[in-house]
Parts: C-alpha cells; structure tokens; sequence
C-alpha cells in the first residue's frame, strides 16, 4: 500500500521505505497555510495513519521558513476586507467544524510525528510545531509567539499545548510579551529537543524517523496514545488502560520476535502483527 499523490502541488509528498515525508510548499509566501494545503495536509495524515506501512511521520517546510501561519486572503474567501464590511449585517450563524481541520488530525493520530523546524514558525505554524511529538529545529528556526500583536489568540491549541510543554510562567512570558525566540533559546526552555546545523536538519530528523519505525509499531502507537490520554485521566485509570493494552501486545506475533531477537541478540523484524 502506498500513500496516494498529494492533490495540490502546495504540499509535497514523499514516501521513503516506512516514512512519510510532508512538505508544506508555499515557500514564496513562507509557507503561509492555504486552504488547499489545509485540505490536502489532513487528508494525507488521515491516509498515513490508515497505512500499516507508515510508521512515522516527518513535517517541515520548504524554502528558509517553515511556516507563517494561516494565509487569512486564501482561507477566507473574500478575504478580510469583505468580512469588514459584513459587520452588522445579517451574516449567517456558522457553528466551527475543525474534525477534520489537522490541529485536530495531528492530536487524534496514533503515527507519531517529528517536525523539522527549518526557518520561522509563527502562528498556525507554531501551533503545529507544538502538536508534533518531537521537535528538531535548525540553528536559524525561531518561534513567534506574537498573536496579542495582531490582536488574535493562538487559536490552534497553542494555549493548551505550551504551557503544558514549557510551564505556565513561561508560556505566559512568551505570549503576553508577544516573543519572539530562537533556537538556542528554545532548546533552553524544553520547546525542541535539538538543535541541528541547518544543513543537517533533514537527516536527523530522517534518522530520528528511521528509528522510530525500527521499533514495534503497535508499541509505538499504544504508547502515544496512552500519554495522550494520561493528559486528561487519572494515575490509577492510566495504569489500568495500560494493562489492558499490554495483554494485547502480550499475545501479538510482534511480541515473540521482540523476544526472539532478544535471545538471539539481532536486530527484530517487526511487521506490526
């Protein structure tokens, strides 16, 4: 099975062995998110998760920025002029449907997900480097937390996931003084977990991909979604779930090659059975 081509050439797609690779390609407009590249980037998610022959995920972006956010004139049709203009009128009631929006995909997928971080992130951008499970930044990456600039929130989970990843204090620092951070600094606070030559930035996070799928994918998987949940439950609920799915992977046959590649000291071909 192989991941179908990407239907806009604003997200680019590449397969390689057991890793999918996203490109997100707008890089005259630094990567601003599009609603094509919206579709297209959730739409691939959804597939790679679907696929027994994905085992990890790897996101970036192309040209010197990762990503500058939400491009407001393309997502929004008529662009924002218009939406003035309608204040007062009678728009119509719209209630938010974001199911299938990829801040909520990201969260809700059990194939992890490395982001190599080339450039700036700013906005939805910087909402997604947060809804990665792992970080690695170029020497030139940069966070821009600065939303109270434009008189927004970080309406794609950023208030719910930075704190949780760098501490209240800090995460108040960054957004209410609307910061600016670089890649040194965001290594210091735990927001990456490492900073690479820009050069190097593909193959370390390629490599860190490559080890991920190594491992046993049910295992994998599990245990993302277990401390996905841990979030939200109880120590005692968590333990409990735990062992539930630990009787699982106790009866699968990628449980007897881990063992035998134990004894037999090699490496273990796992196949996710």
């Amino acid at each position: 099975m192989a991941i179908s081509p990407s239907g806009t050439d604003e997200l680019l797609v590449e397969q390689q062995d057991r890793i999918l690779i996203l490109t997100l390609n707008r890089p005259e407009r630094l990567n601003a998110i599009s609603r094509e590249m919206l579709e297209e980037l959730s739409a691939k998610m959804v597939e790679a998760n679907k696929d027994p022959n994905i085992r990890c995920i790897v996101l970036t972006g192309a040209g010197r920025g990762f990503c500058s956010g939400l491009d407001l004139l393309a997502v929004n049709q008529g662009g924002i002029g218009s939406r003035k203009s309608e204040r007062g009128g009678n728009r119509p009631r719209q209630l938010f449907d974001l199911r299938d929006a990829p801040i909520n995909v990201m969260w809700n997928i059990d194939t992890p997900v490395v982001c190599a971080v080339n450039g700036a992130a700013a906005g939805y951008g910087m909402d997604m480097t947060l809804l990665a499970d792992i970080r690695i930044a170029g020497e030139s990456a940069k966070f821009a937390a600065v939303t109270a600039k434009r008189n927004v929130v970080p309406e794609s989970g950023g208030t719910w996931l930075l704190p949780r990843l760098v501490g209240w204090a800090k995460a108040a620092e960054l957004y209410y003084r609307a910061r600016t951070v670089g890649s040194a600094e965001a290594l210091d606070i735990g927001l990456v977990n490492t900073v690479v030559p820009d050069a190097e930035l593909m193959p370390t996070a390629l490599q860190w991909a490559s080890e991920i799928a190594d491992n046993a994918p049910m295992a994998v998987q599990t245990t993302k979604r277990m401390m996905r949940m841990g979030l939200e439950e109880s120590y005692d609920t968590a333990v409990d779930h735990l062992m539930v799915h630990l009787n699982g992977l106790f009866a699968s046959e990628d449980f007897e090659e881990g063992v035998r590649a134990f004894i037999e000291r090699r490496k273990p071909e796992f196949t996710g059975q």
